[in-house]
Order: structure tokens, then C-alpha cells, then sequence
């Protein structure tokens, strides 16, 4: 029987996704064993990421600014649409990108009561018209609700002369996009094909 504190940090680190109760207790007695200095560091950078990071008003990417950095530094002409924030961080391993990211904050999903509506995709077609980008690539999930989206993306773009393309095979069916290794991503990006 462990004291109800060190079982209370076990359980905190425990709510964190893939954790588990071996590494969670790992966790803990890693912070207890450790400075003070060390736990407390942690413990700020935890809080201030929690009051600092917010969305990026033009793409919605994690920042601590009005305008994150790609936002402000790429070329404007190709928009690359994901589903959530934490895929950029996945297609910046690529490092060959240069446009910028629209989030959409979740895909069409029927069974799940969301329809295009429920997702940022009034948003795309406001930073379509307003940076005249000349090609988005979808970079949704392969899965069913990935496809969804990417299908309706194309559907309405076509009409306006966009090119729109989609991520190449090479990321399995049914896969996350946060998941892949750089390499695989690369060469997604590279054989990417309009839809």
C-alpha cells in the first residue's frame, strides 16, 4: 500500500495518453527522487503552457502568439488541411513543406453527428478567397472519416480553380497521421495526387 499522495501523482500522470500505471509510477518516483528545483521547473512549464498556448487565429495551430510563426513566415499559396493541431507537428518532420496549415478540428463524420458545418471548413474557403492560394493539400487521416472529408474538400474547391491533392499512399489505411515517421510522410508529401 503506497501513501495516498504518491498514488495521487500516479494517477495524475496516469490521465496523460499512453501512460500506463508502471510508467506513471515511474513518473512519480522520478519527480519524488529529484530537486525540488526540478519538479517545480516542471510543474511551471506545465501551467504556463496551459495560460500561454492558445490557437493561432489564421491556421488554429498551438501558439503563444496571435499569429504562430508558419503563419507569419510561409508562402501563402499552398494550405495543407489537417485535422488537429498536433498534425502539423507531424508534417513539420518533413521538413521539405513550405506552405501553411489549415486545421479543421475534426472530419465529417455521419456517425458521429458532424458534418461540414461542425468543422473549419467555412474557414478554408474564407482563406482561399482572402490569400489566393492555389493549391490545398488534404492531409487528413486515411480512414473512413479522413476520406469523407477529403472528398467534400474537393468537391467544393473544384468549382474555384484550386488544385487540390491528397497526401500519397504510403500511410496505411486506417492510420494516424501523428504516428508516422518522417521518412513515410516525405514521400507522401512528394507523390501526393490531385483529387
Amino acid at each position: 500500500m503506497q501513501d495516498e499522495v504518491i498514488e495521487n501523482l500516479i494517477e495524475q500522470f496516469r490521465t496523460l495518453p499512453g501512460v500506463g500505471y508502471k510508467s506513471a509510477q515511474r513518473f512519480a518516483y522520478s519527480v519524488i527522487e529529484g530537486k525540488a528545483e526540478r519538479a517545480e521547473k516542471f510543474a511551471n512549464a506545465i501551467i504556463e503552457a496551459k495560460n500561454k498556448i492558445g490557437f493561432c487565429k489564421i491556421c488554429g495551430n498551438f501558439t503563444d502568439k496571435e499569429i504562430c510563426p508558419i503563419c507569419e513566415n510561409r508562402n501563402r499559396k499552398i494550405v495543407c488541411v489537417v485535422k488537429d493541431p498536433k498534425d502539423i507537428l507531424a508534417m513539420e518532420k518533413v521538413k521539405n513543406y513550405d506552405g501553411v496549415y489549415h486545421v479543421l478540428f475534426g472530419t465529417i463524420s455521419p456517425l458521429e453527428h458532424r458534418g461540414p458545418d461542425q468543422i473549419k471548413i467555412k474557414e478554408l474557403l474564407q482563406r482561399i478567397s482572402n490569400d489566393n492560394v492555389e493549391e490545398v493539400i488534404v492531409a487528413t487521416n486515411p480512414d473512413v472519416e479522413g476520406e469523407a472529408t477529403a472528398m467534400y474538400i474537393s468537391k467544393i474547391l473544384s468549382p474555384l480553380g484550386v488544385k487540390v491533392t491528397r497526401l500519397a499512399q504510403g500511410i496505411a489505411m486506417g492510420s494516424d497521421l501523428e504516428y508516422a515517421d518522417e521518412i513515410t510522410l516525405s514521400k507522401a508529401l512528394e507523390d501526393r495526387k490531385q483529387i
